[in-house]
């Protein structure tokens, strides 16, 4: 006969392990399991088992699903002690800020860290860097990260980068000017200065890339792209002529919802006293003459 009442602490255990898991990406660590009651003994019982899997040390995975990048990010952020930040090209994949498979996890941390699988950077002064928990993730804020990218990325990519950390989480120049003068010895200033300066046209697609460099060849004047314009953003608008482009491709402009809201975008451009041109991926693609020959007329 077995010890009573040890199927039912075991039992307990995995619910409190479960708990801990829900929410955090199914990541826990060590220290939160020994702090909500569960002994070395019974953390190793379940590392044989397989029902924890020792991600680093100190920081376990839950179960046998693949882990997604998410608990791999939060397990290496956990790996790397307080107040260490997800950060770099990690950090942008997490908020949204670039596109692509999710790179390696990247770090920033007070003090020396070597964490296998994970790309490390000290900072003596990590309490100023701008931090926020996204997806309950602890990472460099939006504007942080713009800083940090602006000498990873090619001036197009920043400027790309800037454009989704305004619509996702409506970072203003401001707040990356504020980041700006906490930082010392920043490289990459000038291009970044340049970028939230709106020097730098974004380009959010293949026929926005090409409407662009029909306009250079013709040597009309160029737009602000992907800029906010009453209360909304819009893909091309000279301000000084009060011309707004909208460019329609039908994978983004298919849905009932999107058809709905290029109406509304039209009859406000129309109500501040805009011109409003519409063109799609015949015209700037395939029959771009037509097009041209309007837009020079109105940029006259």
């Amino acid at each position: 006969m077995g010890v009573p009442g040890s199927k039912e602490r075991l039992t307990a255990a995995d619910r409190v392990i479960a708990r801990l898991a829900r929410g955090s990406h199914g990541v826990v660590t060590r220290r939160r399991l020994l702090g909500a009651g569960l002994t070395a003994k019974q953390i190793e019982i379940r590392l044989r088992r397989g029902t924890l899997h020792r991600q680093h040390p100190g920081v376990y995975r839950v179960g046998h699903e693949a882990p997604s990048f998410e608990a791999r990010y939060l397990a290496a952020v956990l790996a790397c002690g307080d107040g260490a930040l997800l950060s770099g090209r990690a950090a942008a994949h997490l908020l949204g800020l670039i596109r692509g498979r999710p790179p390696a996890p990247e770090v920033t941390t007070g003090t020396y860290r070597r964490v296998m699988g994970v790309r490390t950077r000290r900072s003596s002064r990590l309490n100023e860097l701008a931090g926020t928990v996204w997806k309950g993730i602890p990472v460099t804020s939006p504007a942080q990260t713009l800083v940090d990218l602006a000498v990873l990325l090619e001036e197009n990519e920043l400027a790309r980068a800037a454009h989704e950390a305004g619509v996702k989480h409506r970072t203003t120049p401001r707040q990356v000017k504020a980041v700006l003068e906490r930082c010392s010895r920043v490289r990459g200033v000038a291009k970044l200065r340049r970028v939230i300066g709106e020097e730098v046209p974004v380009t959010a697609s293949a026929l926005e890339r090409r409407f662009l460099a029909l306009l250079r060849y013709e040597r009309l004047p160029l737009p602000r792209t992907n800029r906010p314009e009453g209360a909304r953003r819009v893909d091309c608008v000279w301000s000084d002529r009060r011309l707004i482009v909208e460019l329609d491709s039908y994978r983004f402009h298919s849905s009932r919802h999107a058809w709905e809201e290029d109406r509304r975008r039209e009859r406000e451009a129309r109500a501040r006293g805009s011109e409003f041109r519409r063109y799609t991926w015949g015209d700037v693609f395939e029959r771009p003459a037509l097009m041209l020959r309007e837009l020079r007329e109105l940029l006259a």
